[in-house]
């Protein structure tokens, strides 16, 4: 299979060391971060899943622990927005250009402001997905940060 993907192009670009982790994704699990963590053995506070919401008028990119929920009055909060609300499958697919479950916050179609879990940057490499069903990209939380603009709050 195939390994670049519009979000490891992206990385190559910014020129941001990653290393790729491939596991047998299955559409048909509860949790796909969870299923995700789980098939590579990586703590699920570090793999992080990534989320497409709507913050008032705004479509904005969430990536949180795999094993969190993300708290939508935080998240409004956190893009100074009345309130959030997550987006519909096929609406994030449109936006962002990839399939759900192979959501990156790298290399979308379209752009959105990006909001990662506070908590995550104490880890010394986090991992979120690269663009593909069954493809995470392991990197330093300060890449994410710096390459995505993404703003670090509490939103879980």
């Amino acid at each position: 299979m195939a390994k670049s993907t519009p979000a490891t192009l992206a990385l190559e670009k910014a020129k941001v060391a990653f290393r790729l982790h491939e596991y047998d994704y299955d559409p048909n699990a509860e949790r796909i971060g969870m299923q995700a963590a789980e098939a590579l053995g990586i703590e699920p506070a570090r793999l992080l899943k990534t989320l497409m919401a709507k913050a008032g008028n705004d479509v904005v990119c969430v990536l949180a622990p795999s094993d969190r929920e993300v708290n939508l009055k935080k998240l409004a909060a956190a893009a100074g927005a009345k309130s959030a609300a997550m987006l519909g499958a096929a609406e994030a697919e449109r936006i962002t250009g990839y399939h759900v479950g192979g959501i990156s916050a790298f290399g979308q179609k379209k752009r959105a402001r990006v909001f990662i879990e506070q908590s995550t940057l104490a880890f010394e490499r986090i991992v979120v997905n690269g663009g593909r069903r069954g493809l995470q990209v392991e990197l330093a939380p300060a890449d994410v940060v710096r390459v995505l603009d993404a703003k670090a709050a509490e939103i879980c």
